[in-house]
């Protein structure tokens, strides 16, 4: 089927109901229903589902298959946040002496295959790549996104801000990095690093994907130089960034921020039909840019 769906032109409804059903405003059984209007011309609401949700046969490095990579999950400390808490590890495995550090913070369904892809992507560029599980407190991610975001949802999300910004504390002082630490999430992990960097003025640079934003009133406690990237299509994200972005010039705090026009919120992500290649490999390449500048 997958050949098949390549050739599906989806609705650009079809993308805005995926994104309320991602973001909690939609069940999963009120999603299938939704779709079943938009099943015609010999598509199925099945047919239409598979064009959005997401297929991490996708994923395009397989855990474990790099030997120049070294891949560990480690516990870590945070105390403001779960007590006790878990991530994924990977560095390059002929690193000379210390790394810059990279925090990667997930979407909100916990540690998913694509996150621990975009780790590795991260540790091959040459850094400590760390992507915590926020789902550790509750078993870890389950092994799907549905059952993932039931899971996330049960956990405070103040809560979990502190367990991203112990993770950071973490790699900072891991004896594989210098104490050079960035971040870089996506969705809800986008909005974990846009308040890690009004909260956290040692990281040396934060890179949100498709956030959400902090209070006005943060933007004048930004001292992190923001990377923001942003969906064309994505009203629910966008609506609250021309007031955060007035904030930011109006304290004179540095920032970059590049608009994908006509892509969907979760652009990035290669296991689902909203990925764009071309926006993806651009939207990664300024990114590593903006840490090599940072982190050098």
């Amino acid at each position: 089927m997958a050949g098949d769906l390549k050739s599906i032109e989806v609705p650009k409804e079809i993308f805005g109901l995926y994104d309320a059903y991602c973001h909690g405003d939609l069940s999963r059984r009120a999603f299938f229903d939704s779709l079943a209007k938009y099943a015609v011309g010999g598509l199925t609401v099945s047919m239409l589902a598979a064009c959005v949700l997401p297929d991490y046969g996708r994923v395009q490095t397989a855990e474990g298959a790099e030997p120049d990579l070294i891949e560990e999950t480690v516990t870590y400390a945070s105390p403001k946040g779960a007590g006790e808490m878990s991530g994924y590890l990977v560095r390059p495995a002929k690193a000379r002496g210390k790394l810059a550090g990279i925090v990667v913070v997930h979407e909100n369904r916990g540690l998913n295959p694509h996150i621990r892809d975009v780790a590795r992507r991260a540790a091959k560029a040459g850094y400590a790549a760390f992507a915590p599980d926020a789902l550790y407190p509750l078993g870890g991610y389950p092994g799907n996104d549905d059952d993932g975001r039931a899971l996330q949802a049960q956990r405070a999300v103040p809560e979990m801000i502190e367990d991203f910004m112990a993770a950071a504390e973490f790699l900072r002082g891991h004896d594989a990095t210098n104490g050079k630490i960035a971040c870089t999430g996506f969705c809800f992990g986008g909005a974990v690093t846009n308040i890690m960097a009004v909260r956290q003025p040692w990281l040396k640079a934060s890179v949100p994907y498709y956030g959400g934003w902090p209070p006005v009133e943060d933007a004048a406690k930004v001292e992190v130089p923001l990377q923001i990237h942003l969906a064309g299509e994505d009203a629910r994200v966008n609506e609250g960034w021309p007031a955060y972005e007035a904030a930011l010039k109006a304290a004179g705090k540095p920032y970059e921020v590049f608009v994908y026009d006509g892509c969907q919120h979760g652009f990035h992500n290669d296991t689902t039909p909203r990925f764009n290649p071309e926006a993806a490999a651009l939207a990664w390449s300024r990114t590593l840019g903006f840490f090599a500048r940072h982190l050098a």
